[in-house]
């Protein structure tokens, strides 16, 4: 059975230390980086189940190195590590894809359950997608567009592309509105209040000439969310 590896990226020793004993104890396997150089070359070389990320560390800064993670490994679980009054930074954490934060001072507690929901989320995670065969219409993901049978050619925005690739790696399955603000758009979705994902799925819809009123293939799941089917 896979033991799941965990990186930790903190300067203070002793957070540091706490982690590290805690993580060991409940069964991860743990390994740790000092500064933000050493955590830099760790997180991007090597692979883990997920990477704990502290924001401010010698070297570069948290932030860099979560810029530099998305950029190799889009799908890297990671959750950041912030000292109370670190809104702004914890807000940009969580739009460059930080999956969530946990706030110092934490309790073991509180941050084996972070770990524990982030890690179970994790299949959630889209394979990559590139081209579609929908019916009547060949979808090409890196060009943004969908191609008709019968020569008509429509193109998408980048987040109508993502949110398609998103709804499409997970076929079949209902997919919260909640995800798809922290997986597609990168948001905390705690207390935010948007239309924007029906505004885009409507959009969608229309462009993969879907029957808004009988969807065919990006499905409403009442009480749930939004599923993809592909009656091709």
């Amino acid at each position: 059975m896979h033991t799941q590896q965990i990186l930790t990226v903190e300067d203070d020793s002793a957070i540091r230390r706490g982690i590290v004993d805690s993580l060991r104890f409940a069964g991860y396997l743990p390994f740790e980086a000092a500064t933000g150089d050493i955590g830099m070359q760790m997180a991007i070389k090597q692979s883990y189940d997920l990477v704990l990320l502290d924001l401010v560390l010698p070297g570069c800064s948290g932030l860099d190195i979560l810029r530099a993670i998305r950029d190799v490994r889009p799908a890297q679980p990671v959750i950041i590590l912030t000292a109370r009054g670190d809104e702004n930074d914890r807000v940009a954490g969580l739009r460059l894809g930080a999956d969530d934060y946990v706030v110092k001072p934490f309790s073991v507690k509180e941050l084996l359950a972070r770990v524990e929901a982030v890690l179970r989320r994790s299949p959630e995670r889209p394979r990559d997608v590139a081209q579609l065969r929908v019916r009547g219409a060949t979808v090409d993901l890196p060009r943004c567009e969908v191609r008709y049978d019968d020569g008509t050619r429509v193109d998408l925005s980048e987040k109508e592309v993502e949110l398609l690739r998103y709804l499409a790696s997970n076929p079949g399955r209902a997919i919260s509105r909640d995800e798809l603000l922290l997986r597609v758009w990168q948001l905390n979705p705690r207390g935010l209040a948007t239309r924007t994902i029906d505004m885009h799925v409507t959009r969608l819809r229309e462009k993969l000439r879907d029957d808004p009123a009988q969807p065919s293939m990006v499905l409403t799941v009442r009480g749930k969310g939004y599923m993809f089917a592909n009656p091709i």
